[in-house]
């Protein structure tokens, strides 16, 4: 099955347009690199939690929208490759961060069930 990089980050709330020239730009390195898919989703119904939430998984801060995005691998093999690779592919370190990378949060996540369309199995 398909593997997951999730990513939860604080973006300047008028960064929006250099936000999603940094992912257009970052996704053809990540392309060539095997993923899937990249989808960017900007926070417009991010509700306050009584425990916890995405607002203070990031630190947010007064300015700032929560950015929810993830990039789709064939297997973790490949996402690991890539992980790799921006430590030694030096286009890597000329993208642009319109954000506080600091505040970044993100993991790897296998799939388990998969289902709608495009989906192959669950």
């Amino acid at each position: 099955m398909t593997y997951v990089n999730g990513f939860v980050t604080p973006v300047p709330s008028d960064g929006c347009d250099a936000y999603v020239a940094a992912a257009g730009e970052a996704w053809p390195l990540l392309a060539e690199y095997g993923a899937l898919q990249m989808m960017e989703n900007w926070g417009d119904k991010v509700p306050t939690g009584t425990r916890t939430d995405f607002a203070r998984a990031v630190a947010l801060q007064d300015g700032e929208t929560v950015v929810f995005s993830w990039v789709l691998w064939p297997d973790r093999d490949t996402a690991e490759r890539c992980e790799a690779a921006m430590h030694s592919d030096e286009r890597f370190q000329t993208l642009s961060m319109p954000f506080d990378g600091a505040r970044m949060i993100f993991g790897g996540f296998e799939t388990v069930f998969h289902a709608g369309a495009g989906a192959t199995g669950g």
